[in-house]
């Protein structure tokens, strides 16, 4: 799908929505940092659910499904799961980095869907999510890594306002991620039609 596609449907999604992108974004980035520097390695037993916990507020934007700031929270219930996909990913992602960081990035793609799998499956183990992120992504990884590219200038934007614009720009690109995530699974849902044999 086209880039312009998938972020004008990111944009329409957030349209009325704005506080509650933003404030789950906030909510969980201090959580994240409260528990890392609480506990020094906090923030890997926090990341899973709170990232999924985002995912989750995310994909009922677009699919325009009314979320509520207690989604952010609603992945805690199943901890085990979600802790083990946010440490798995982290750890592998790290593990992939020590090699090469073009490796490290290359894997931090294949697992980008993990996240909102695990709200789909919240019977995955983390190892499960993660497969099965690394399935969805096979053959679009590139397509992902231009998309994440295009919002550079945004990035390099929000820099030059001491990161204002990143209240703008952040809700932007998770609205986006949350549209691509739907992107690739309405596509590993369609039915390929075989070409005829000649």
């Amino acid at each position: 799908m086209p880039r312009a596609i998938l972020k004008a449907n990111a944009k329409d999604a957030l349209r009325g929505n704005w506080g509650i992108a933003i404030l789950s974004l906030l909510i969980g980035t201090v959580l994240v940092g409260a528990a890392s520097f609480v506990f020094g390695i906090g923030e890997l037993i926090v990341i899973g659910p709170i990232e999924t916990g985002l995912a989750l507020i995310y994909m009922k934007l677009s699919y325009r499904d009314n979320p509520e700031i207690g989604d952010l929270f609603a992945p805690f219930q199943n901890f085990v799961n979600t802790f083990f996909a946010g440490f798995l990913v982290t750890l592998f992602t790290f593990l992939w980095s020590l090699l090469l960081v073009v490796p490290g990035i290359v894997k931090s793609m294949a697992y980008s869907q993990t996240f909102f799998i695990m709200n789909e499956h919240p019977e995955y183990a983390g190892r499960e999510a993660i497969d099965a992120s690394q399935e969805m992504m096979r053959g679009h990884k590139w397509e992902y890594f231009v998309l994440n590219l295009s919002f550079i200038g945004w990035f390099l934007l929000s820099s030059l306002t001491f990161g204002l614009l990143l209240f703008y720009v952040m809700p932007y690109y998770q609205a986006t991620m949350a549209e691509y995530y739907r992107y690739l699974k309405e596509e590993q849902e369609t039915p390929r039609v075989e070409s005829p044999e000649f």
